[in-house]
């Protein structure tokens, strides 16, 4: 991606070994998405479906009691998991995230997964956001072991002691359950269906469930669905050459020594002048340092350009296997 500079800028916790003629450096290396959309999508509309409808609103309330719900909580909450798809894939470089007019639909309320949506509706939805597919929150539901918990201490008690006991569990663990379904409306197809489970602790005494900490579960499985479409990294290895020859050899250390110090801008000044020079002995070896420095600082397509002419050039061997692996990494990024 073309915005990988700033990223990659952050991750200079360098490892460079002294070691004769060469040295190494980590960074970070993109590795496919764990969900390949088709090439052709590319505006994703959301829609959040986990309300409850209004005739089991009534019912819902019994639900959130017996489960230690705060009454409306899910419902505040389940927008901002829509928010975290929103901010996820804020930096894609081909998705884009439409809100429809219609935001909101009603779905079972609870953990009951609801049928499919009708195919028309997807289309409707779709066509008036001029969006390619249809992500729907299908369900987002909070439940706590409160009530469990203490109905155990009440038993415990009055089967040890014959009477109830006064005392009420401080905390509780919360377990939020979502559930997404991609919608193709071209195709009449789920691309995509994913559940996630989500644990919390809470203190009782200050509130049942606290608004904030579910509303940050929300957002956070959002982004965590999010990232199924984007490209997670490794640490990898670089070897680079710490030593140069002939003549250029003291300029080429020099270059080295301000890699250790994440001095990667002037490092490539010194090799370029080294690399550009054909009756250099250290040509070869300075226009490979060169590229690992550009994809140290997140330039891809310069780093696969030095590295190129590091072998077709010089024939240095080590740059025509970095160049097939610079290769796949520029095509994960676009």
């Amino acid at each position: 991606m073309k915005n990988f500079s700033l990223f990659l800028l952050t991750i200079i916790a360098i490892s460079l070994v002294s070691c004769a003629s060469s040295g190494y450096v980590n960074l970070n290396y993109p590795q496919e998405p764990v969900m390949i959309l088709p090439e052709d999508i590319n505006n994703i509309a959301i829609v959040n479906r986990s309300l409850t409808k209004e005739e089991d609103k009534s019912n819902k309330t019994l639900e959130s009691i017996a489960t230690g719900e705060v009454v409306g909580s899910d419902k505040l909450a389940s927008d901002d998991a829509l928010k975290g798809i929103f901010d996820g894939l804020r930096n894609s470089n081909h998705l884009n995230v439409i809100m429809p007019s219609t935001t909101r639909l009603e779905g079972t309320g609870t953990r009951e997964t609801p049928e499919l949506l009708d195919w028309d509706q997807v289309r409707q939805i779709c066509d008036e956001a001029n969006a390619d597919v249809l992500l729907v929150l299908e369900n987002f539901d909070s439940n706590t072991d409160f009530v469990l918990n203490n109905a155990v201490e009440q038993i415990s008690s009055v089967l040890q002691t014959g009477k109830a006991s006064g005392r009420i569990p401080r905390r509780a663990r919360v377990n939020i359950k979502s559930y997404w379904r991609l919608y193709d409306p071209v195709s009449n197809t789920i691309i995509d269906q994913f559940q996630q489970n989500h644990y919390t602790e809470v203190d009782i005494l200050s509130s049942t469930i606290p608004f904030s900490s579910l509303s940050e579960v929300a957002y956070s499985s959002g982004m965590d669905y999010a990232g199924r479409f984007l490209p997670s990294f490794y640490r990898v290895r670089r070897d680079m050459y710490k030593k140069g020859k002939g003549r250029d050899k003291n300029a080429f250390d020099a270059g080295w020594r301000r890699t250790e110090v994440a001095n990667w801008k002037d490092a490539i000044d010194i090799w370029t002048d080294i690399a550009n020079d054909r009756s250099s002995k250290s040509a070869g070896r300075a226009a490979y340092n060169i590229a690992v420095a550009h994809e140290v600082l997140g330039n891809t397509d310069m780093a696969l350009q030095w590295a190129r002419k590091s072998y077709e050039d010089y024939g240095d061997k080590m740059a025509r296997d970095y160049a097939k692996v610079l290769l796949n990494r520029q095509r994960l990024e676009y």
